[in-house]
């Protein structure tokens, strides 16, 4: 588990920031093709994320609709993420206490059957529409449609120097770990999977990872 002990790797040094940021018309094309999609992502969904929006109030009439988090991002610069709350009001101070479940190894937290997760939000984490609303943070900039999960501050203060390479693009709606296996994939496979796509992201490579995306959404792939 988070404890165990790991062999640190050698850092992979095609991953530089430099090479990284050269790539001038891939990142254009990118950034505008985000835009795009976003927006149109952000119409078709607006009557489901009304629906979903009517479930969660119906379910906790007290309650948020949508749950705010702090994630780092490109560069490790902190942004909030948005998506539909899928918890409890009060997950995050108990997650101390659920630790020790915790299914994935290194520094990421998952549990099956997490006692903090609502009715609604499990149907919503099994077909991911609870992550509709990053949409937002796509058009805002703070996210691509297709990069690495962006991970919580608790957890990078556990990253390698290795680890952290993962942080040198934006983070993504969607990515390669999210469409291989997801929380079948502990935490330093989903971090090899990250560098692969930064090395090999492109075009066809991100096309390709939203049809699976959009697959997984309609069969999903045993999120949680």
């Amino acid at each position: 588990m988070q404890g165990e002990n790991r062999i640190p790797k050698k850092l992979d040094t095609s991953l530089t920031i430099s090479q990284q940021n050269s790539r001038y018309v891939y990142r254009f094309i990118k950034r505008s093709c985000d835009i795009l999609f976003s927006l149109l992502g952000m119409l078709i969904f607006f009557v489901p994320g009304l629906l979903i929006a009517c479930a969660i109030k119906w379910e906790n009439p007290k309650g948020t609709i949508f749950y705010t988090q702090t994630r780092v991002g490109k560069y490790q610069i902190l942004f909030k993420m948005y998506k539909f709350r899928s918890m409890q009001e009060n997950a995050d101070s108990i997650i101390t206490k659920l630790k020790s479940q915790n299914e994935v190894d290194g520094a990421m937290f998952k549990m099956k059957h997490d006692p903090r997760v609502t009715k609604v939000g499990h149907f919503l984490r099994r077909h991911s529409l609870d992550e509709i609303p990053q949409l937002w943070n796509v058009f805002k900039g703070d996210m691509s449609l297709v990069g690495p999960r962006p991970p919580l501050e608790r957890e990078v203060v556990q990253y390698t120097d290795y680890d952290k390479q993962r942080l040198s693009v934006k983070p993504g709606c969607t990515g390669l770990w999210q469409v291989s296996g997801r929380n079948n994939v502990g935490f330093h496979e989903m971090v090899e999977l990250d560098l692969k796509y930064i090395k090999n992201r492109g075009l066809y490579f991100d096309f390709k990872i939203i049809l699976q995306t959009i697959k997984i959404i309609i069969f999903p792939n045993n999120a949680f």
